[in-house]
């Protein structure tokens, strides 16, 4: 992929945008429509890329992929005239007689930028919000997901037209030589570093960015939580993509005196989901590459493996690992692990982790296993993009929330409505009636002390 491509791909987005065909809400839904029978057409085709890449089993790739997508489709499908309708808003008196709306209009040109984890989910998913909103789009999947990149290349390429939404595919130059140019919208997921990276060429441009990024995010379990319940929603929430999920429990800060009960069950858990030997479970997944390989088990040097442990790198394979005796300022704990290994701690009391929760960057998610009253007490007194009280990952399904980060975990949110929202200008208009002309307001402003009442 040249730079000549890249500029010659984004004129022809510009000049598509202009005809204004996109601002039609029946464009927008017919595309919506194209976009979900082109994902149930290839289905087959999503699943097994997904499991060439990740090892994904396709019973994964429907639930944390494909399906969430589909939902996304059909939730905007049934929402988008209302939501594009122009929204009537009350006016001071002051103003009287004009009245007020906010008109939602489309940025224009977006470039989506997607990570390898969820290679086919983080791609398309804001690629709904892009078309409800009326822009065009130009996809950059992941390179390292190789496979799904392709597929989606092909699928796009075939039911839309390329000056309409287009599939660029490279790696970091790539990258570089796409961030040079101007767009009206960067929508980055990845990581924090690569996040500054895109902000800082967004600047160049002053174009807005959403950046979904990642962090370490906190599971806490109290003394009081349901063990076999957390236990097991522990080890879906870290399991799930082999812990390659940016909102995978990151770390566990665990009462003391429930310790060692929580470790016996997570490690009943994970027996139940993966039998003896999770290398031989078809619904176990793989490491994305050697590098990622190399980075996670210099991650489980330090501390004490009580569970797991065993790396078969030429499979790419590491088991569901919990490694305590860690020191805080351990290599594990300096970095996002994105990976099956969970750094274990105790704490007495819950000022303990609270404390070193906001001693850090605020993370993506934050989880708490525990009585509503303590739970409530803990999000109060800490901050995250989202979270879950006594589950995980859940927060990100529900359309009717937004998803997204805070500080270092990212800025702005998608999902539903506010994907909508991400990819729109909200206008405000104010239309002026002729009839009533209020004098005062001119200069030299006589009668300007009555007027003041009003101000």
């Amino acid at each position: 992929m040249s730079d000549t491509v890249i500029k010659e791909l984004l004129q022809s987005h510009r000049r598509f945008f202009a005809t204004h065909q996109t601002k039609s809400i029946s464009f927008r839904m017919d595309n919506l429509r194209k976009l979900k029978s082109a994902i149930l057409r290839y289905e087959k085709e999503i699943c097994r890329a997904l499991w060439q890449d990740l090892h994904k089993s396709s019973e994964e790739a429907y639930l944390t992929e494909i399906s969430i997508v589909l939902a996304e489709i059909n939730y905007h499908l049934k929402n988008l005239r209302r939501w594009a309708k122009p929204k009537r808003v009350s006016m001071p008196m002051k103003l009287f007689p004009s009245t007020g709306k906010i008109h939602y209009e489309p940025l224009g040109v977006a470039l989506i930028i997607s990570p390898w984890n969820y290679p086919f989910q983080l791609v398309i998913n804001p690629l709904v919000g892009a078309i409800s909103a009326g822009c065009c789009a130009m996809l950059k999947p992941a390179p390292y997901a190789s496979h799904i990149a392709q597929v989606v290349e092909k699928m796009i390429t075939e039911t839309f037209p390329t000056e309409y939404i287009s599939v660029i595919q490279g790696g970091r130059e790539v990258n570089e030589m796409v961030l040079k140019e101007r767009f009206d919208l960067i929508f980055f997921t990845g990581s924090p570093m690569l996040g500054k990276v895109v902000m800082k060429a967004a600047s160049e441009h002053l174009t807005p960015v959403i950046l979904e990024l990642g962090g370490k995010s906190p599971c806490i379990v109290d003394k009081d939580a349901d063990l076999t319940i957390a236990s097991r929603r522990i080890m879906w929430g870290k399991t799930i993509n082999a812990g390659q999920t940016c909102v995978a429990p990151d770390y566990l800060f665990v009462h003391a005196s429930v310790k060692d009960e929580l470790m016996e069950k997570m490690k009943a858990a994970l027996l139940e989901m993966f039998g003896n030997n999770p290398q031989e479970s078809d619904f176990y997944p793989r490491i994305i590459n050697e590098k990622a390989m190399k980075r996670l088990t210099r991650l489980m040097e330090k501390g004490r493996i009580i569970h797991g442990g065993k790396v078969d790198l030429d499979d790419k394979y590491i088991e569901p690992t919990f490694i305590d005796n860690l020191q805080l300022d351990d290599p594990v704990m300096q970095e996002e692990i994105f990976g099956p290994i969970l750094p274990v701690f105790t704490f007495e009391n819950l000022d303990e982790p609270i404390h070193y929760i906001n001693s850090h960057e605020k993370p993506l998610a934050f989880y708490f296993f525990g009585k509503n009253k303590t739970a409530m007490e803990a999000v109060l007194k800490t901050t995250s993009g989202g979270g879950c009280i006594n589950d995980t990952l859940l927060h990100l399904s529900n359309h009717n929330l937004p998803f997204g980060g805070v500080g270092n975990s990212g800025m702005g949110h998608y999902h539903g409505y506010y994907s909508f929202l991400a990819f729109t200008h909200q206008r405000a208009i104010v239309s002026s009636r002729n009839w009533f002309d209020m004098k005062v307001k001119y200069v030299p402003f006589k009668g300007f002390d009555r007027l003041k009442k009003f101000l």
